[in-house]
């Protein structure tokens, strides 16, 4: 934990070839493994090409896989490296589509014919006695011919054939339409009613004439279907379980994670060679897994090769890891750069707070990060700012927009504007003055002490002789900035000799455009209490609202969509200026973010439910 970020540690594993899949499990479940291939052996061979095969496995994945069962999660055992692994899965999974191919295509026909045949019942018991014979419009011909058709709910018919008779039929869930008549027109309709997307379905033969014997018949027809799709389920269970295909897949799919995420690494006859990056200081805790879990291996921790760049690590406490998107947004902390991940969980809640300074809601905020933030990590955000916006409400006074439930230990925001936006000035002082610090600190930490107190702090002496002028009015403030202005050029150009007179030309432009960025970036904190008054205004006018609602219903009703809106709208709102704040106006005094972050190598993915998955 600290403000500078570490960067990780190389490493280098050399385990038996058969071992690798097994040793590259392990490494993934630390999730603190990032590996990167780098080997000055040129004559190491390569692991073999596993993406044709994993392509065959796609190929009959798209045929069949509606067919597998859930892949078995897989602790590879370390009989075989993963080429020799992939040949024998898909041996297995070959084997078993020759004797399931005919068994799946039957139960395909018995799943269409059974559906086919429910939709017809559908039709027929939505039309009930409004149909003609039905054996005579199945039958018809050769001159005649008779039609059912499932049309789209929204689809309007506008050419119908004159000689054409029609009945449409409506159940709950589908729109139906009878149809006979000359079958040339009953061909012209067909072609018409395709560009409208109906679906026309069968009229057997067999049907009855009356409509309830059909019904009759259908259902034992069904009945049979759901009998020989039954029989066949169970023989394609039997083939599944014969051929252990849960465990091929999971098995494939391992595999499939290997190739996607595991770089070419470079083997010997014997031996395979892993390198990479570990977050684990000493590689503890690696070293532990591998052991625990059986893999013959040697470990070394080194100096990283000359020609690759370490990612960057940020060891933040739990409470503040949820704010190192913040600085994520521009990038990665280098070696050199400051992590200001602790510093922004402390200052965002607080400007977050104040710009939506309420108990009740608040507490809203707060709840919905507690309840969501597993789903949604970045909704961790909402519990630090919820409280920050519970402890403001208390000095604002003010409960879900009421102020006289309880007194504002502080001042009602509305009451004392100009404090209010005082306050959040001088944290933008605060805050401005803070980036400047952190950027001496990191000129430091780079060896660059002389840049800075040679030139740069002549801006830091040119702002703070600005503030002491304008905010108490005193000239002494004016000597300061002109003090700061000649340090900073002067220093400039004696630290660019021989080029002296370019070098102070230049620095004459970046004075000027810093110091503007300075003031700037401070009056830009002023939207922080401007803020906290708009919220404290739209909450006023919602209870002026409610206040003008005779019915307690009405004004109970008027308080609940009222603050809805406001945790919505001004939640939004906030965040957004929250987070420019931070990025534009904090960040940008010191914040290089020219590093790379640290990606651990990616767990095998756990079987996922697939609602479309078919049951064998």
């Amino acid at each position: 934990m600290g403000l500078r970020p570490a960067a990780a540690e190389w490493f280098e594993i050399l385990t038996p070839r058969e071992e690798l899949t097994h040793a590259l499990q392990c490494l993934a479940s630390t999730g603190a493994v990032e590996l990167q291939t780098h080997s000055q052996t040129t004559s190491h061979a390569q692991l073999p090409d596993l993406h044709e095969g994993l392509a065959v496995f796609g190929e009959l994945s798209r045929r069949y896989g509606d067919w597998w069962p859930e892949p078995e999660s897989q602790n590879i055992a370390t009989f075989a490296e993963p080429a020799a692994q992939l040949t024998v899965a898909l041996e297995a999974l070959k084997a078993w589509e020759a004797e399931a191919k005919p068994v799946v295509d039957a139960l395909q026909r018995g799943q269409r014919l059974k559906a086919d045949l429910e939709m017809l019942r559908e039709a027929i018991e939505a039309a009930g006695e409004d149909l003609p014979d039905l054996h005579q419009l199945a039958a018809s011909g050769p001159y005649l011919a008779g039609r059912l058709y499932l049309l789209p709910v929204d689809a309007v018919i506008e050419q119908v054939p004159a000689s054409v008779l029609l009945q449409p039929a409506f159940s709950p869930a589908n729109r139906f339409l009878f149809a006979v008549g000359n079958r040339e027109q009953i061909e012209m309709l067909d072609e018409y009613l395709t560009t409208l997307k109906a679906r026309r379905l069968e009229l057997p033969d067999w049907l009855p004439g009356a409509w309830q014997d059909a019904l009759a018949i259908i259902d034992d027809k069904i009945k049979a279907a759901a009998s020989e799709v039954s029989g066949h389920r169970k023989a394609l269970a039997q083939i599944q379980q014969k051929h252990e295909l849960a465990s091929v897949l999971g098995r494939l799919r391992l595999l499939d994670w290997y190739v996607t995420h595991v770089p070419e690494l470079p083997v010997t006859e014997r031996f395979a060679w892993i390198t990479g990056w570990t977050s684990d200081p000493g590689a503890g805790n690696v070293e532990s897994c591998l052991r625990e879990n059986g893999v013959d291996f040697l470990l070394r921790i080194s100096e990283p090769p000359a020609d690759v760049s370490a990612p960057m690590v940020l060891h933040n406490p739990p409470w503040a890891r949820p704010f190192e998107l913040f600085a994520s947004l521009l990038g990665t902390p280098g070696a050199q750069d400051i992590d200001p991940s602790l510093i922004v969980a402390l200052l965002a809640p607080l400007m977050f707070g104040y710009m939506f300074g309420d108990v009740g809601q608040g507490a809203v905020l707060l709840a919905i990060g507690l309840l969501y933030r597993r789903r949604m990590p970045v909704l961790a955000l909402l519990v630090p700012g919820g409280i920050a916006a519970m402890v403001f409400g208390l000095l604002f006074g003010s409960v879900f927009g009421i102020e006289d439930l309880i007194p504002a230990l502080w001042m009602h925001p509305l009451e004392h504007p100009i404090p209010i936006l005082a306050t959040s000035l001088a944290f933008g002082v605060f805050l401005v003055t803070l980036g400047l610090a952190l950027d001496a600190h990191q000129c430091h930490w780079r060896g660059e002490d002389m840049a800075f107190w040679g030139a740069r702090l002549g801006l830091s002496i040119t702002y703070f002789g600005l503030l002491y002028a304008i905010v108490l009015l005193d000239s002494l403030g004016l000597w300061l900035a002109v003090l700061g202005t000649t340090w900073y050029i002067v220093g400039s150009a004696i630290r660019g000799r021989p080029n002296a007179l370019p070098a102070a030309g230049a620095a004459v432009a970046e004075y000027l455009e810093t110091v503007l960025q300075l003031l700037v970036n401070t009056i830009s904190f002023v939207r922080v209490g401007a803020f906290a008054l708009a919220h404290a205004g739209l909450s006023t006018a919602m209870i002026g609202i409610a206040d003008g609602v005779d019915s307690f219903i009405g004004r109970a009703l008027v308080l609940v969509l009222g603050n809805t809106l406001i945790i919505a709208l001004e939640g939004l709102v906030v965040s957004i200026q929250t987070t420019r704040l931070v990025l534009f106006e904090f960040f940008i005094r010191f914040l290089r973010a020219s590093a790379r972050s640290f990606k651990p190598l990616p767990q095998p993915e756990a079987p996922n439910s697939d609602s479309s998955r078919r049951e064998p």
